[in-house]
């Protein structure tokens, strides 16, 4: 008798390997969730199986596997399968009709009679629970204490593989978005300009730092048939990747218009009409398109809610903030106002498109960078060259942060009249 209960012993511990090799092999989760229902229905001799799933988010149990019936939801603390998975408890139920806890309308929906049953959590290698295994009407009389130990043993095996199943998708779902957000920011980079435009008695720089790997910020050179240098910039609502189509969408449009004409008012109105229909949820564009004018020194204007534009006048050593002319792009149909009147520069003279990612920088304790600091760094440094401007007040931002980070998208044009 004794030897013969050894050889049970042993017969079901091979299978027990083998169940976690083929567990081990699967390396998607609904093939795993089928292994591990068709390794109980084989080792514990069983006429039924239902895995359920555990969802932290809600709370609940559902099934994705439960021969013969269709997904199933239900909270994580009711009914047997609740009990097993808050107690941690095998729970071993000979006769379900005469216990209370048993739910009968699975039975009368499915047709199926359920007479005695196995309840076991499954648990990751960390403890956290995984889901619940439920055995239903063991073939031959009831489940005994052998079949216990043996439904734990798979119950053990099942949590662990299940969970590395999860960890695994969520690693390859990681990195998918990973490699999407590096296509996204390389699509970004090349749109931007990858080198500064050189316009006779002027130099020009502009610059873009995104807070995430893509940004709700741009910018832009457009020249023109007329010989003037389109200056655009540009900043979404948000930082990532919806932000950035939006801002890719306001530029491809302004960029387009520009090509056509350089009436402000009109590019400003058509790249509206079309951003209305396109932005939902309140979301806008703050812009600004300018002008320069190398022959005559002077830049016109039309700056969709975005401010200021900051024009710096050596010979008075003095900043002049020029507010926004008329809404953000994508608000209303029918922009107010129009073009400020244009800007003459003179000598050392410096015009300035900037968003708003620099002077909001808050450091620890709410403090803004705000605008005197950013004039401040402005005039030390006028007589730098236009990207070591920008580069200097990217270093006193982030040294005004003291270790905050980046919450905000950064990017900047000057303009330097020589």
């Amino acid at each position: 008798m004794t030897h013969g209960n050894d050889s049970k012993q042993v017969a079901d511990l091979m299978r027990l390997i083998d169940v976690s090799r083929q567990l081990g092999a699967t390396v998607e989760l609904e093939p795993l969730l089928k292994s591990i229902e068709e390794a109980a229905l084989q080792v514990l001799d069983c006429e039924r199986v239902s895995v359920f799933l555990y969802d932290p988010n809600t709370r609940e149990l559902f099934s994705k596997v439960a021969t013969g019936v269709e997904d199933i939801r239900f909270p994580a603390n009711t009914g047997i399968a609740g009990e097993a998975a808050q107690t941690r408890k095998t729970i071993h139920v000979p006769d379900a009709y005469s216990d209370p806890r048993f739910n009968p309308e699975v039975d009368k929906a499915t047709g199926f009679k359920t007479r005695n049953m196995l309840t076991l959590s499954m648990v990751g290698y960390d403890g956290h629970l995984v889901g619940v295994l439920q055995l239903l009407n063991k073939r031959l009389d009831c489940f005994t204490t052998d079949d216990e130990r043996l439904a734990e043993m798979l119950s053990a095996l099942a949590g662990v593989a299940i969970q590395r199943q999860f960890l695994m998708q969520e690693y390859a779902e990681k990195q998918k978005l990973e490699r999407d957000l590096d296509l996204a920011r390389e699509i970004q980079r090349g749109y931007l300009p990858q080198e500064n435009p050189r316009v006779p008695g002027f130099e020009i720089a502009g610059w873009n730092k995104p807070a995430d790997q893509t940004g709700g910020d741009a910018f832009d050179f457009i020249p023109t048939d007329d010989g003037r240098l389109g200056l655009l910039i540009a900043d979404a609502t948000g930082h990532g990747v919806g932000p950035a189509l939006m801002v890719a969408e306001c530029r491809a449009l302004l960029r387009g218009l520009a090509s056509i004409t350089v009436d402000l008012t009109q590019i400003m109105a058509k790249a509206n009409e079309v951003l209305v229909e396109d932005l939902q949820d309140g979301r806008f564009v703050t812009v600004c398109l300018a002008f320069l004018d190398s022959k005559t020194s002077t830049i016109s204007h039309l700056s969709a809610g975005h401010a200021p534009l900051i024009h710096y006048v050596a010979a008075d050593d003095r900043f002049v903030e020029l507010p926004a002319a008329t809404l953000p792009l994508g608000i209303t149909k029918n922009l107010p106002g129009g073009p400020a009147p244009d800007i003459v520069l003179g000598p050392g003279d410096l015009f300035i498109l900037i968003t708003d990612g620099f002077f909001e920088w808050i450091r620890a304790g709410g403090e803004q960078f705000g605008l005197e600091r950013l004039y401040d760094v402005i005039r030390r440094n006028r007589q730098l060259a236009c990207s070591e401007i920008i580069e200097r007040l990217h270093r006193a931002v982030v040294e005004f942060g003291q270790g905050t980070p980046q919450e905000d998208d950064l990017t900047a044009i000057v303009v330097k009249k020589l």
